[in-house]
């Protein structure tokens, strides 16, 4: 199961905003009515209201609702990992990855209506999504001491949009397996917090050989 989104929902409310993150994600935020969304879930679109007081609600708590998931996962996760660092960002990725692929839909929406959110929401949404990306930053540079603080940052940002492309991929049908594609992207992961690593590596090693009396 995903840490983000139950993959059963167990109320009306998940229940809606399921359907919400689908729909919203496949015809824009403005492209879709309450009275759809109500049909997709069964009741009419006034019922909705006894949920969300509307579409701007229901956007709200998909983005924010996600932020604070991932992040709580990820705690969970570094203080669940055990004592090796290794096996601590193997389970952030996995978390992350499960994420990636069972929530597509909500990687769609944060790319195009977080602009929609109130400020205040917006700015929780990014101050969720810091922690996270510090969370990370820590992890990573317990496995991989070499390189600096804002390229281990920058390698997570990165690894973040490799594995958030998941909605850009294709057809779910045109993709290797749930699994077969878990494994691939948790490898490229690993390969890119590894060259960076490797970079910070090689370059101690020039800069040591340029120090050699005679160099």
């Amino acid at each position: 199961m995903s840490n983000a989104q139950s993959a059963t929902p167990t109320s009306r409310r998940e229940q809606i905003l399921k359907e919400a993150a689908r729909l919203f994600a496949e015809r824009g935020f403005h492209g879709v009515g309450v009275d759809e969304i109500g049909a997709a879930v069964g009741i009419s679109g006034p019922g909705l209201y006894r949920h969300f007081a509307g579409k701007d609600a229901m956007l709200a708590e998909l983005l924010v609702g996600i932020s604070e998931r991932l992040l709580a996962g990820g705690r969970m996760r570094v203080t669940e990992g055990g004592g090796s660092p290794e096996a601590v960002l193997d389970a952030l990725i996995d978390g992350h990855i499960d994420f990636a692929l069972d929530d597509r839909p909500l990687i769609t929406l944060h790319d195009r209506e977080l602009d929609r959110l109130r400020e205040a929401d917006r700015k929780r949404v990014r101050q969720l999504q810091r922690q996270y990306v510090e969370l990370w930053v820590e992890v990573v540079r317990r496995v991989h001491p070499g390189p600096s603080e804002s390229r281990a940052r920058a390698a997570v940002h990165a690894v973040f949009g490799l594995l958030n492309s998941t909605p850009h991929l294709g057809r779910p049908g045109a993709l290797p397996g749930r699994t077969e594609m878990a494994e691939l992207l948790h490898r490229l992961a690993l390969g890119a917090f590894g060259a960076v690593a490797g970079e910070a590596a090689a370059g101690e090693s020039v800069a040591a050989s340029a120090s050699m009396p005679g160099a």
